[in-house]
């Protein structure tokens, strides 16, 4: 089965959707949750730590969704706070001076733009980790699991791959928001977001993504489990090809990646 654009945003946007959580439980072994950004709190929004991947050591970094609204109250529904960015930087450096790959799932709606996230710098914590995931010395893979919605997303994926879900969508804004501003009626959601060009089919075809993790097979539904083992071997091929490059070799790779657009 084919979906719309606007059918695949419902499935990327529902709360029985895989979240970060359940991804490292199911492909990761030895997985240790390190909390707080050294500088004002810990932002649940973003959960990361070190793991293995098939016995390789690496850093593992996503935004986390709740599963039901108390957690989503907890985790603000997966809308960083600047900390929850200033933790994913600190992770990533901690990889980086221990020389371990980096791999961050991405599922958001956008940076939380409330008062007090702007106060204490919303647009400087994502600004920054732009610039400091564009010259980390490891390899990094960035993967958009259900929403990957604007610089809020984009914090976290400077990667040298950069893939999705079959199901997932990214974009600069929300097609609300794209109906809002262009057509002044938000009400028209739905023919923003064919215009959009955000599934992952068409941000293949276009090379803003590198690859896409198949969640159906000759139009059937895969098993959840499925498509994460389809992930997690993926994972593993693609690391084993990055760890041959050098750190200079890696910083040019994702500098060409993002300089062509």
């Amino acid at each position: 089965m084919t979906y719309q654009a606007d059918e695949i945003i419902k499935i990327a946007r529902s709360q029985d959707r895989f979240s970060t959580l359940d991804i490292i439980q199911t492909i990761f072994t030895d997985f240790l949750e390190l909390h707080g950004d050294r500088n004002f709190a810990d932002d649940l929004a973003i959960v990361g730590g070190i793991a293995k991947l098939n016995e390789l050591p690496v850093s593992v970094i996503g935004i986390q969704k709740g599963v039901n609204l108390q957690d989503n109250l907890a985790r603000n529904f997966g809308q960083p706070h600047p900390e929850g960015y200033r933790k994913a930087l600190r992770l990533m450096k901690q990889a980086e001076k221990f020389h371990r790959p980096i791999i961050t799932f991405i599922n958001t709606a956008g940076a939380y733009s409330g008062i007090g996230a702007e106060e204490r710098g919303q647009g400087e914590a994502i600004a920054k980790n732009l610039m400091e995931m564009s010259d980390l010395s490891v390899p990094i893979i960035s993967v958009i699991i259900g929403e990957g919605g604007s610089g809020g997303a984009l914090a976290l994926g400077v990667g040298n791959e950069v893939w999705m879900f079959e199901h997932a969508m990214y974009a600069i804004l929300s097609p609300e928001g794209f109906a809002s501003i262009l057509w002044k009626d938000g009400s028209r959601a739905k023919e923003a977001a064919r215009l959009m060009k955000i599934t992952a089919g068409e941000l293949l075809a276009m090379q803003v993504i590198d690859k896409v993790i198949p969640e159906t097979f000759n139009g059937e539904k895969l098993p959840v489990k499925k498509s994460l083992n389809i992930l997690k071997k993926s994972l593993i091929e693609k690391l084993d090809e990055l760890e041959k490059l050098s750190a200079e070799e890696l910083k040019a790779q994702r500098y060409a990646r993002f300089r062509q657009f």
